[in-house]
């Protein structure tokens, strides 16, 4: 797995710290294993948004003549193109 970023970090920490204090306050909880179920669930809130950070969301392509367009046939030169970056080609 990657190492994280510190956006990712960022986010991940500031999703704890607000979902723990916000549910707190919210639901009342006093006794000690409320307070546990609420900061494990936190974490797991913050741990999903760090991950998921790393992965944003694509737009979708709306030019669906592009995406139409046959691809070159496997042998031509047109091929050998489209799959070797113009900076490596000789």
């Amino acid at each position: 797995m990657p190492r994280l970023t510190a956006a990712q970090l960022a986010y991940g920490s500031a999703t704890v710290v607000l979902a723990t204090l916000s549910m707190l306050l919210l639901s009342g909880v006093t006794s000690v294993v409320g307070i546990a179920v609420i900061a494990l669930v936190a974490l797991c809130l913050g741990l999903l948004v760090s991950v998921k950070a790393a992965h944003p969301v694509r737009a979708h392509r709306t030019d669906h003549a592009a995406s139409a367009a046959p691809a070159p046939a496997v042998g031509s030169p047109a091929a050998a193109e489209t799959r070797i970056p113009a900076s490596l080609r000789r």
